[in-house]
């Protein structure tokens, strides 16, 4: 057997890897700087987080980063924010998961509130040549992130092949049960046909998170889905029924995004508590702000009839619709570590691995590239943010700004 360097024997429990720790605060203001520029939805924002986290902070690897992200295709709730804040949890622990949660969401939040409150000017946002440029720069940045997630992920045709597969089922079915789908697929195939080669002996993260927390956050997970029916019926309450209902949408919702919206419109609208109308007008203002769709639940709390309305209402349901997605990362986490290292599963999430770089080629196409680009224009400014970002290498802010500045002058 390999002998360890140095040589020390391996540690009882899983340590911090080269990364190292940081601060709550440094952990902030990374994420709002993708809270304030990170546009064109949760796919994209995978793209923006790997060039973040893995290129240029180097706070995990390639492989760290392509599980985190396999992992939390699978949970419920909004994906792209778990990952946001599973990263927290790595960098900063408890403190840096909410740091990393508030740095992302509560801009496009707090815009979403001033929205609903009728700020001078916002209304006529979504359709400007600015967030047209955004929108286009998202194919940019998760195209990259597709190449490069492909060349790590894909080495052999087999896991090559396995990755054009997953994006074919997800272009036939683009539901969630497609992507559900081709992620079973890929960890069916790769646990049966992939044999990959021994790793050397290798220090794992550390989430910070014990086995006994993670029970108790999958306890609270089911607690509040089963009881706050029960509250809300037995009690006749307006709010405990907005509670109610949003965290329902942020506990059944797999992949996030676009999917919470009918759940959502099913629990503010048949009942009178936000029109049709201004639910509508919400959701194309939700098009033009960074961050995640989740936030949407801002704006309906500000919007809502009842008895905490404007801000406050829309701070509270906010919270509300991300509790369920970070208890089950919660849970989750403390047996990740553990499972992951064993060769059966090393080869099922090989193939998951796979089946995700497909998932996002797939996505590439529809809804980034097909809600983006319509003109020789659009396709000129997205093929030089590519290669701005994949051979000049530079900063995807900057990146981000020139494209807003172009869409601006090309409206």
């Amino acid at each position: 057997m390999r002998a360890m360097t140095p040589p020390e024997p391996p540690p009882a429990t899983i340590e911090e890897g080269t990364a190292g720790r940081g601060s709550a605060m440094e952990v902030l203001r990374a994420f709002l700087r993708l809270g304030l520029t990170s546009f064109g939805g949760p796919v994209a924002h995978l793209g923006y987080f790997r060039a973040e986290f893995v290129e240029r902070r180097r706070w995990l690897d390639e492989r760290g980063f392509s599980e985190l992200v396999a992992l939390c295709q699978f949970l419920p709730g909004p994906a792209s924010s778990q990952l946001g804040m599973a990263i927290g949890l790595l960098r900063a622990r408890w403190l840096g998961a909410l740091a990393a949660w508030a740095g992302f969401t509560l801009p496009s939040a707090l815009a979403l509130i001033a929205f609903a409150y009728g700020v001078s000017g916002v209304t006529g946002v979504a359709a400007s040549g600015a967030v047209h440029g955004l929108k286009v720069v998202a194919v940019a940045v998760v195209a990259q992130a597709v190449w490069a997630m492909a060349k790590a992920l894909c080495p052999d045709r087999a896991r090559a092949g396995l990755a054009i597969a997953a994006a074919l089922l997800t272009l036939v079915l683009p539901s969630t049960a497609g992507q559900v789908g081709a992620i079973a697929l890929g960890a069916l195939v790769g646990w049966r046909l992939l044999r990959l080669a021994p790793e050397p002996d290798a220090v794992h993260e550390a989430f910070g998170v014990s086995r006994r927390a993670g029970w108790v956050a999958l306890m609270l997970f089911a607690t509040l889905l089963v009881a706050l029916p029960l509250a809300a019926a037995a009690s006749g309450s307006t709010l405990l029924s907005s509670i109610d209902g949003f965290y329902r949408a942020g506990a059944l919702v797999f992949g996030g995004g676009h999917v919470v919206l009918p759940l959502l419109q099913t629990t503010v609208v048949p009942g009178g508590a936000v029109s049709n109308a201004s639910f509508l007008a919400g959701y194309g203002a939700a098009q033009a702000v960074p961050g995640p769709l989740f936030s949407f639940a801002a704006y309906l709390g500000a919007v809502m009839a009842g008895p905490l309305p404007g801000w406050a209402g829309g701070m509270l349901l906010l919270v509300v619709i991300f509790v369920p997605g970070f208890l089950v990362l919660v849970a989750a986490l403390p047996f990740w570590d553990a499972l992951r290292r064993r060769p059966a599963v090393r080869a099922a999430m090989a193939g998951v691995n796979a089946a995700v770089v497909g998932i996002l080629l797939s996505a590439l196409y529809d809804p980034v590239w097909t809600g983006a680009i319509a003109t020789r224009a659009d396709f000129g400014l997205a093929l030089a943010a590519f290669a701005l970002l994949q051979l000049a290498r530079w900063s995807p802010l900057a990146v981000v700004a020139l494209a807003a500045a172009a869409g601006a002058l090309l409206a």
